[in-house]
């Protein structure tokens, strides 16, 4: 059982005054119109009462664009969860919204209705990449933003994407180290998934937007969760949500069911190759890791494996209580999967 997740409540961006070069919000969130009042209060009845529930629960409305829907439907879906916010575990409301759609008035209200975090859909620092992909804000305005929402006391969650149209590895670490520069709790990180229908798809069909590959998103991610855990932020989400919906329309981009998987695979691999490099004389490691990070070690069909053996080195992988999460034990060495630097470095 979890210790903390989420009631999710989809609220799709009708109320979002762009259409982004990437979105189309009613296929991820698979909903087309705002929910009821009576859908909103079923959803939080189900989560509360399921027998395998975390026991630590917040009511999330997602959808990127919250604050910019009508105030009376704002107020109205707020009103409707207040009653659970009594039930044991829920610790509070979780709102996701656009950095131009926040002011301190707008967050004098929504301290009113119990709102502790609220996440704003930065996705990029650069403006030159923000207007490119039509975001409709600028960077200053998530600073702006950003600033509000701490100072009034709120939890601050942050969201970026990796490979937008028009950005480069590099102003994609300086994206995130604008981010963790605002201090955020939370962080989420989205590479970029092209949906059909979307002006990317155009324009990758036509060719004037050519894609990061796998190898750079792969690295840049595995910085990007370094860089968090040494500043102490937690990434939430490493990779757009699995979703039927969004992987029957993806044309191209970076989705997978198991993304962050495949990122701390990335990870584990960057600690075997140290340690070959320690070891060169050695022809066997064995890698004592957390439960349910064998594979993760493996990698992806085995891949971590067949570099290893490629290198002369064979595998035994080994998991026990022992060792936590993001750590390997390789012989008498422990390495840190989160301290080993990349080859991009952020």
């Amino acid at each position: 059982m979890k210790n903390k997740g989420n009631i999710a409540i989809f609220v799709p961006h009708a109320g979002c005054p762009h259409q982004c070069s990437f979105c189309d919000q009613r296929k991820i969130s698979a909903a087309q119109q705002i929910p009821t009042l009576e859908q909103v209060q079923e959803i939080c009845r189900q989560a509360i009462a399921h027998p395998r529930r975390p026991k630590q629960l917040e009511i999330a409305f997602f959808g990127g664009s919250f604050t910019a829907i009508p105030e009376k439907e704002q107020n109205a879906l707020l009103e409707a969860v207040q009653p659970f916010l009594a039930a044991e575990g829920v610790t509070g409301i979780r709102i996701s919204t656009r950095p131009d759609c926040i002011t301190p008035e707008i967050l004098q209200r929504l301290q009113q209705f119990h709102v502790t975090a609220i996440e704003l859909g930065a996705q990029s620092m650069q403006d030159a990449v923000l207007q490119k992909n039509h975001r409709g804000h600028t960077a200053q305005d998530v600073r702006n933003a950003a600033k509000w929402i701490t100072v009034a006391g709120f939890s601050l969650g942050l969201q970026m994407m990796i490979g937008l149209d028009g950005s480069t590895p590099e102003q994609e670490r300086e994206t995130l180290q604008e981010l963790l520069a605002l201090h955020p709790d939370t962080l989420r990180i989205y590479p970029l998934v092209v949906l059909k229908g979307t002006e990317l798809a155009e324009r990758v069909q036509n060719g004037s937007f050519v894609l990061y590959d796998w190898e750079t998103v792969l690295e840049l991610c595995a910085d990007a969760l370094c860089a968090c855990r040494r500043q102490g932020v937690r990434v939430i989400r490493c990779g757009l949500h699995a979703e039927d919906t969004v992987q029957s329309e993806a044309v191209a981009g970076f989705y997978h069911p198991a993304f962050r998987e495949l990122v701390e695979s990335r990870l584990c691999l960057r600690v075997l190759k140290q340690w070959m490099q320690q070891h060169p004389q050695e022809t066997m490691a064995e890698v004592q890791v957390a439960s349910g990070w064998s594979s993760r070690v493996a990698g992806h069909h085995a891949c971590n494996r067949a570099a290893c053996r490629e290198a002369g080195v064979s595998l035994r992988i080994i998991e026990t209580a022992a060792i936590p999460a993001g750590m390997l034990q390789i012989g008498k060495d422990g390495y840190d999967v989160f301290q080993i630097a990349g080859t991009a470095r952020i």
